[in-house]
């Protein structure tokens, strides 16, 4: 292994060692809150799998302003400037698309179970 490679494995351990702290903050009361970042012209993650009740917050990290809104009218952000976020809880089951209003060919999926 040479150096570079070793450092690059070494600076991933403090990440896989800080996950499970990470994974109970996001489960504190009971429902997950999944973050998606805006950025780019893309939600990262676009395929979202969740637990009814759970939560999805979607944080505009872009330049330009974004919505989050879904194809069925449950939720919409209105319009998210840099930095701004929006928390939607998820409480029925079933595959819910979202698109940004401004941007229409920025979309994702969400899944709740």
């Amino acid at each position: 292994m040479t150096n570079t490679t070793r450092r690059a494995v070494l600076g991933l351990v403090p990440g896989f060692l800080a996950a499970p702290a990470l994974i109970r903050a996001a489960h504190a009361g009971g429902h997950l809150r999944l973050p998606v970042n805006i950025q780019g012209n893309a939600f990262n993650p676009n395929t979202i799998e969740i637990g009814q009740g759970d939560y999805v917050v979607f944080t505009n990290a872009d330049g330009a302003p974004h919505t989050a809104t879904a194809r069925d009218g449950f939720f919409d952000s209105g319009n998210l400037n840099r930095g701004d976020s929006f928390e939607v809880r998820m409480t029925q089951t079933g595959t819910f698309d979202f698109f940004c209003r401004i941007h229409p060919g920025m979309t994702g999926t969400i899944t709740v179970t």
